[in-house]
């Protein structure tokens, strides 16, 4: 008797209620563990890899690549030994074999169909064994789709974006030295120009993309936030020069050799000690029980660009860190985020966000708050600008480094005298950072 098992797409956090298939890394008649990864899904978060709860054969998987479907909808087959004819929907022809090796059953698993049927086994998601590779039979598949590009090795953030600008993986050349193609090769790819003999002609059309999974979730997020709180954005701009020096200076420090020191992470710790002055910026207006929280935590949020769009993850404890810890967070969070593979839990549970819109040479601009928080800082680009430095007889202009901080926040409890104050706190740290040690 063949027994098989259906793997139901779990809540893999956040109560969310839908997610994509991104991408199979398994085909039918492929011999699988417990743990081995058998898709990325992409939920309205983040893009999260799901290992299988069962231990077998590939029989069928159910649902094709850039399907969205609800928590609970079964999405591979996975039985004993015996695989059926019908082919998976990444594939177009019989399977070259009508029999797959013997699997060892998954410790503990269970071996009734029926039983199955009623009770989904848990998946820690995120979780299992990557050095055992999936033992693969001999199968014959269908020409990948042009936009697909299965035949080569990819990230799957990168199979997605070659889905939505159209591009044939096969026909881009890597730059990592395995041959894996990753985003940063197709968004070069896209801004690099035209040839000279082939000019670029509109034809007047347009391409659709439709709203889902995470850019959805943000837009409607942001549409929350801009029309629930009065936001008020003052700014200011700042000589940061010394910053700019500090930096150097610890770029050539033993203890940050681990660590990619930018000024951001000075702007970050300037903000965790002027918190400590005024502490309603790290608060939430609950409006349900009619009562403003102050955190008596930080979990400061970095906002980062992703290929499919903004990602807020936070750094937990953040006023706990010390420099060098604070700096290893942000560098893990931001590398992890621009895969589009941050987990829910890293996003979940901000209470004050910093963006940092300087990367992109804009000077500034009034941020949106994100839902839970009360206040986000941005941060500009750092310009070489003259300056009038020195007072009295002793003033005059100067080259240096300049500026220009932002914070918008709730005005329904936190008013202009404690916006301004907050601001101006960061601003002296990251003008003079000696200053921090009277903080």
């Amino acid at each position: 008797m063949v027994t098989s098992h259906e793997f139901k797409l779990p809540d893999v956090g956040e109560g969310l209620t839908e997610a994509e298939i991104v991408e199979w890394h398994v085909a039918v008649g492929d011999v699988i563990k417990v743990n081995d990864p058998v898709c990325d899904i992409e939920t309205a978060k983040s893009v999260v890899e799901l290992p299988s709860p069962y231990a077998g054969v590939v029989q069928e998987l159910l649902v094709e690549v850039g399907t969205e479907i609800q928590v609970g909808t079964p999405i591979i087959r996975i039985g004993d030994s015996v695989v059926p004819s019908a082919p998976s929907p990444e594939t177009s022809a019989p399977q070259a074999e009508a029999s797959a090796p013997q699997a060892e059953p998954a410790s503990g698993a269970e071996t009734d169909t029926a039983a199955d049927e009623h009770e989904q086994p848990l998946t820690l998601v995120g979780y299992g064994s990557k050095e055992d590779a999936v033992v693969r039979r001999n199968r014959t598949v269908s020409a990948p789709a042009a936009a697909a590009g299965t035949g080569v090795l990819a990230k799957p953030t990168a199979r997605k974006l070659a889905r939505d600008l159209g591009v044939d993986l096969a026909t881009v050349t890597p730059e990592r030295e395995d041959g894996v193609i990753t985003t940063a090769d197709l968004e070069a790819l896209a801004n690099a120009p035209a040839p000279s003999e082939t000019p670029a002609t509109s034809t007047g059309g347009e391409r659709r993309e439709p709203i889902k999974g995470l850019r959805k979730q943000m837009g409607q997020a942001m549409v929350d936030s801009a029309f629930t709180l009065p936001h008020v954005t003052i700014w200011t701009t700042v000589d940061v020069t010394r910053t700019s020096e500090l930096v150097s200076g610890l770029k050539a420090n033993r203890d940050f050799a681990d660590v990619r020191v930018s000024p951001l992470l000075i702007v970050a710790k300037a903000t965790l000690l002027a918190m400590r002055r005024t502490p309603i910026i790290n608060s939430w207006w609950d409006e349900a029980a009619q009562e403003i929280v102050f955190k008596e935590y930080v979990n400061l949020g970095i906002a980062a660009a992703t290929p499919r769009g903004l990602q807020v993850p936070n750094v937990k404890g953040a006023d706990r860190m010390s420099l060098v810890e604070l700096g290893a967070a942000i560098n893990e969070l931001t590398d992890v985020a621009r895969t589009g593979k941050t987990p829910p839990a890293d996003q979940a549970g901000g209470t004050f966000t910093i963006t940092n819109i300087g990367p992109f040479g804009i000077d500034g601009g009034a941020p949106i708050i994100n839902p839970g928080e009360s206040a986000i800082l941005s941060v500009g680009a750092i310009k070489r600008q003259p300056w009038v430095v020195g007072t009295g007889d002793d003033e005059r202009i100067e080259p240096r480094d300049v500026c220009t901080l932002a914070l918008s926040f709730d005005h329904r409890h936190i008013d202009g005298e404690a916006g301004s104050r907050f601001l101006a706190d960061v601003a002296r740290i990251v003008g003079d950072p000696s200053t921090a040690l009277l903080f």
